[in-house]
């Protein structure tokens, strides 16, 4: 039988930020930095790939480690880290895996024969001399490939433009040759940092870093963060390397700018920064984008919407939800663990690392341990959308934690409560339910749990049906 796809679309346990998606033969195969567990900064593992069939896209696979961070001749102590990767089919039918490392500015790239195989060191992009791109006098540095091919030419998008740094001007395209390490054409800017952003139509959502590149059609759709970070943007052009034009906003990990459930700049999240690119899967578009947990910037997961491409070409903003890639709504029944909430906010607190609800789990970085959501305070709200509900009698809630209160369960974020449910102390996982049965209307919902009192740790909430 066919799963039930969530987000984070991979095991709770599994932190794989800056996913680039591709279909290759009859899988979906993801590929993505590695955060971990409790990690101190971005990216501290080492490659992995995870796959699924088209047709079946809650059945995650995992393909292994494809690229150990010791491969590259600059890191062989490993002292340096992965960042955001993109693979590219070359001209040979080989895969080829570009790269940038944290403390350098120059791209490397990797091959294998197969997409999820051992790929193994090939070069560093370079310049026909053999200097490496952004090693010559007057490069700015590489940061983010993303890449595409089409004949014997590939073409790589790469930068990172912080606020107020006028020494980077914005996102690089540069094409190569048929070695796919060859620069044939010098890069050139096609979507300008918030310091050259002024008249440009990119005012307010500048490039900021993750250049992801795909075409449908005969139109490339440039894929990247913009300097708020949060969001996904794109810009659309005929052609590969010039005259490209804002598009708008794709989704925020904050669900900023969405303002058919709430507030459009209200924020139901944890913000950080974002990463990620398009696919089309059985006829349907992707966005995959990732989100952040533990409290941190640094144990990222992957999460992916549906989105739509109209016939003018644009792409309206998506609102983040538990069954991105489910293709429509999560069976309004049994147990549904608490990670696979996609709105988390406090409204009395607002959001900050370390002090806000998180999720989380027990154990060390590889364990496989559920996730579950620690530091409730009081007014914490947790949202999970969206859920096919048919004769839904009661809902429980199974937490745990030093918590003396009650959680409102309503099925909008400021709706009408349906009922509470009184939560005690406990110092291990205990289901709680209401004195009298808590009811969900029939229908597409959402599920919304506000907490009054804190110190509650939610596992998951159960919906008892008929």
């Amino acid at each position: 039988m066919k799963k039930q796809a969530y987000n984070p679309y991979l095991p709770s346990w599994e932190y794989i930020p800056d996913g680039e998606p591709y279909v290759f033969g009859d899988r979906v195969y993801v590929y993505g930095s590695h955060d971990f567990f409790n990690g101190y900064v971005f990216c501290m593992g080492d490659y992995v790939c995870w796959s699924a069939p088209i047709n079946d896209l809650g059945n995650w696979r995992y393909e292994g480690v494809i690229y150990p961070k010791t491969s590259d001749p600059f890191n062989p102590d490993g002292r340096m880290c992965l960042y955001a990767p993109d693979v590219t089919v070359g001209p040979d039918g080989r895969y080829y895996l570009y790269y940038v490392l944290d403390k350098v500015s120059v791209v490397s790239v990797a091959v294998c024969d197969t997409p999820a195989g051992k790929y193994e060191f090939l070069g560093y992009v370079h310049y026909p001399d053999g200097t490496r791109l952004g090693d010559r006098p007057g490069d700015e540095p590489q940061f983010d490939p993303g890449v595409i091919t089409e004949g014997d030419r590939t073409y790589l998008y790469t930068g990172f433009c912080g606020r107020g740094d006028r020494s980077r001007h914005g996102a690089q395209a540069t094409v190569l040759g048929p070695d796919m390490l060859t620069v044939i054409e010098d890069p050139i800017i096609i979507a300008p940092g918030s310091c050259y952003s002024e008249g440009t139509g990119f005012e307010g959502h500048a490039f900021f870093e993750a250049p992801s590149i795909r075409k449908i059609g005969d139109t490339y759709y440039f894929v990247y963060s913009s300097e708020v970070m949060h969001e996904l943007c794109y810009a659309t052009s005929k052609s590969p390397r010039k005259d490209f034009k804002f598009g708008g906003v794709i989704v925020s990990n904050g669900d900023i700018g969405i303002g058919i459930y709430k507030p459009a700049q209200m924020s139901v999240g944890n913000t950080g920064n974002n990463h990620g690119g398009i696919v089309e899967i059985g006829g349907e578009w992707y966005i995959f984008y990732h989100r952040q947990t533990n409290g941190t910037w640094f144990s990222r997961q992957g999460c992916a919407e549906k989105i739509r491409v109209l016939e003018d070409g644009s792409i309206p903003q998506v609102e983040m939800t538990s069954c991105g890639l489910n293709g429509g709504p999560l069976k309004g029944e049994g147990e549904i663990p608490a990670y696979l909430a996609c709105n988390l906010f406090n409204v009395n607190e607002g959001h900050r690392f370390g002090g806000a609800a998180k999720i989380t789990q027990d154990g060390r970085d590889g364990d496989e341990e559920t996730g579950y959501i620690a530091g409730i305070g009081d007014g914490t709200t947790v949202g999970f959308k969206y859920f096919d509900c048919k004769g839904v009698k009661d809902i429980r809630i199974t937490a745990r934690g030093y918590m003396h209160g009650w959680v409102e369960v309503r099925t909008s974020w400021d709706g009408e409560v349906l009922g509470k449910i009184r939560i005690e102390s406990w110092n291990i996982w205990h289901e709680f339910k209401a004195e009298q049965p808590i009811a969900i209307p029939d229908g597409v919902n959402a599920i919304y749990l506000t907490f009054r009192g804190g110190g509650a740790h939610l596992k998951s909430f159960t919906l008892v049906c008929h």
